[in-house]
């Protein structure tokens, strides 16, 4: 495939939605791969805010600042937002404002040919939708540690959250059989199951509650009755943020700047436990531990294989495209086949099935 003739030699890059492990990973990639074809890098900071911002917020990301130091270190360099939607932003007076094409106008400023986007789901469809209003040559490099963009098998970020899950369940089974209680772990995930799943998998968890599939307290408390009786002392729970209690609602709360998160799940099913069962409970909600800390090496090369071959498809032409990693190649699709979809857990997963052999319960009776 020959080159791409570009008129700026100039591209951007832009780290969108929540933070997680191997974004700077990426944006290492994307800048040794770019001057190895003679491109400029522009990093625009704190995503879409930085181009709607006056004065423009960007920095050239030189070769040389972009060592291996960069491959280990946790967050983003050119710092994210997940809000402020620059089709409905939000103003002081409280109303909302398309504010979409001053995001445009920044773009053109500073003389572009391409956008690459390290986004989740959320935030590559924004981008999507700019880039098809802007006519902006977009490329999108899917990170979250949900895992739950369509068509690639792995997200950046995902493998470095499930390293810390099971941390923190090879740290919480001994105190858990010391005290003889039933620890409950609550991960992220948002409305998938995917940390939840492998981290219980390998934590060696008792119980994994995930939102793809509707739970029955009884099922849960009878497994940890049976568990009980065979000798064992103690059980470990893995609860996704976004599981469906049996009422069917999910478990939010509204902070103090009026967004509603989810939150609260494992202290429900902590709660459910203990009236049960009788069994003492514990609740540990991991929160943003998920998200820091230095990328494992998976994240690190996956981060290192979807940037580069982002800047090949700039530099051929080839845009309005994700890159994704599918059944171990480096590929990439059209933006239209992943922006607004969502890859939710199937009864099919090779993890599901992986669960279900091992007679880990999953809060019903397949």
């Amino acid at each position: 495939m020959s080159e791409h003739r570009l008129r700026y030699n100039r591209i951007g890059v832009l780290t969108s939605g929540g933070d997680c492990a191997g974004l700077n990973a990426a944006i290492r990639a994307v800048v040794l791969r770019a001057h190895s074809h003679g491109l400029t890098v522009i990093g625009i900071l704190a995503a879409t805010a930085g181009l709607l911002e006056r004065p423009l917020r960007f920095i050239e990301l030189e070769p040389s600042a972009c060592d291996v130091r960069m491959l280990r270190r946790g967050g983003t360099i050119l710092e994210t937002v997940n809000k402020g939607n620059p089709f409905a932003y939000p103003m002081p007076d409280g109303s909302v404002a398309d504010r979409s094409e001053e995001a445009i106008a920044g773009f053109r400023a500073l003389n572009l040919d391409a956008l690459i986007g390290i986004g989740g789901d959320g935030s590559l469809r924004i981008l999507a939708r700019l880039a098809e209003q802007g006519g902006i040559p977009f490329i999108g490099v899917p990170k979250t540690i949900d895992n739950d963009v369509a068509e690639t098998d792995w997200s950046i970020g995902y493998m470095t959250a499930v390293e810390a899950a099971v941390d923190a369940l090879d740290r919480l089974a001994p105190t858990a059989a010391s005290h003889r209680r039933v620890m409950v772990l609550e991960v992220m995930g948002r409305d998938v199951g995917w940390i939840a799943l492998a981290a219980g998998i390998a934590g060696g968890a008792d119980v994994i509650l995930v939102p793809e599939i509707p739970f029955d307290p009884e099922i849960i408390c009878e497994r940890l009755r049976d568990r009980y009786a065979l000798g064992h002392n103690h059980a470990l729970v893995v609860c996704a943020e976004g599981i469906k209690l049996c009422s069917g609602e999910a478990v939010y709360q509204t902070m103090v700047d009026g967004e509603i998160r989810h939150a609260g799940a494992g202290q429900a099913v902590a709660d459910l436990i203990a009236n049960a069962t009788g069994a003492e409970t514990r609740v540990t909600v991991l929160g943003h531990v998920q998200r820091g800390g230095a990328p494992c090496a998976f994240d690190r090369i996956l981060a290192s294989a979807l940037g580069s071959h982002a800047v090949d498809l700039v530099v051929h032409g080839k845009t309005n495209r994700v890159v994704i990693q599918q059944k171990g190649k480096t590929t990439d699709v059209p933006l239209s086949a992943v922006a607004g979809k969502t890859r939710a857990l199937k009864e099919d997963n090779s993890l599901m099935q992986v669960a279900r052999r091992l007679n880990i319960c999953l809060g019903d009776n397949p």
